[in-house]
């Protein structure tokens, strides 16, 4: 005769985590797949030198290349519900915004050091910058520019960028493809990034400064007790003593579990999420890695003041000397990269992000 079964309560509860889990992936997926999708418009502004991407008739974000520039960036980034999510400064004058690394533009795609050149800490002209290691500097050229399909759901821009060393040499060139994508309470930016050593060797040496960047609005900071510069309401800068973190309540989160900067600075994960609320809309800014980038899972330049940054190349720095990467392009060799961006309106779990997380994986194979 059989002895009665065994009935193991953490092995029940353990099932029931993998099946909430899983119900949750599939809720998140089924929702992405049957909203309508939304009209998605790119407009070339020649005389702006920009090109500006709506939804529905609304504006999303806007590629720039103004000439006192010295990269491209998409400026501003906006939810759904048309709030902007980053940072002004220095484009533009915003009370109770911080005055800091005036290179930190909305969102970009630089480096810091390029066969000893720094492309990372670049603002715009007139502007001063950062003092640094190094002080040599280069610039990304904006080149050329085509829109692709647009539509439903999606539309694309390909770009053609080139990376300037200071004696005017072109170093690497940058061609990305684009894709802004568009449902209820999401919006997303694909970068593809492929970049092409020219007629010299290029080295990503190993730095903090890079690479996929965003830097966030205020209210996504994490609160802090130190003393700031920040911008009054006439736009002038003002040493502040004691910080007022009314509403600022940003997070980090790690596809690893790492929560806030503490935790999650300098760690690899395949994604990493920055929560909170601005202008009282629930807001989660994601950035994901793609597996088939060479360096997958990135390391993190996610910093509690708002910069928030996927780094694939600054590995030295990130482990304390432990792991050294130099990456390294022979003359004609390329690399490609790709990144996503997700803007959501709301709250998402851990479950949910990795939901789409999954969506992303389906949509970007190449």
């Amino acid at each position: 005769m059989l002895p009665p079964p065994v009935h193991s309560h953490s092995m029940e509860n353990t099932m029931k985590q993998s099946l909430a889990a899983l119900l949750a992936v599939g809720v998140m997926m089924l929702v992405v797949s049957v909203v309508p999708a939304q009209t998605i418009k790119i407009t070339e502004s020649k005389e702006k030198k920009q090109y500006d991407v709506s939804v529905d008739g609304q504006p999303f974000t806007s590629y720039v290349f103004w000439d006192n520039q010295k990269k491209p960036i998409l400026y501003p980034l906006r939810t759904s519900k048309g709030t902007v999510v980053t940072r002004g400064f220095p484009l533009e004058k915003v009370a109770g915004e911080r005055t800091d690394h005036p290179h930190h533009i909305s969102s970009w795609f630089n480096y810091g050091n390029i066969n000893g050149v720094d492309f990372w800490n670049t603002p715009p002209e007139g502007v001063t910058r950062d003092r640094g290691v190094i002080e040599k500097f280069g610039t990304i050229k904006h080149r050329t520019a085509k829109i692709g399909k647009s539509g439903k759901g999606v539309a694309r821009l390909d770009t053609t960028m080139d990376w300037i060393m200071p004696d005017g040499s072109k170093i690497m060139q940058e061609d990305d493809q684009i894709f802004f994508r568009a449902a209820k309470d999401v919006r997303i930016i694909d970068r593809i990034i492929t970049l092409t050593a020219q007629d010299k060797k290029v080295v990503f040496n190993d730095s903090k400064e890079g690479a996929l960047g965003i830097r966030v609005t205020r209210t996504l900071e994490e609160p802090s007790n130190k003393p700031e510069v920040f911008t009054d309401a006439n736009g002038v800068p003002t040493k502040v003593p004691v910080m007022d973190n009314t509403g600022v309540a940003g997070v980090y989160l790690s596809s690893e579990g790492k929560v806030g900067e503490k935790e999650a600075w300098g760690t690899r994960a395949k994604w990493m999420t920055l929560s909170g609320t601005v202008k009282g809309e629930d807001v989660v800014i994601g950035i994901f890695d793609h597996p088939k980038n060479p360096t997958y899972p990135t390391y993190w330049h996610a910093r509690g003041y708002g910069l928030f940054a996927a780094n694939p190349f600054g590995a030295k720095e990130f482990t304390k000397g432990a792991t050294t990467l130099n990456y390294t392009l022979e003359p004609g060799q390329k690399i490609t990269l790709r990144f996503r961006i997700l803007l959501h309106s709301g709250k998402l779990t851990k479950e949910q992000t990795e939901a789409l997380y999954a969506q992303f994986l389906t949509d970007v194979t190449n």
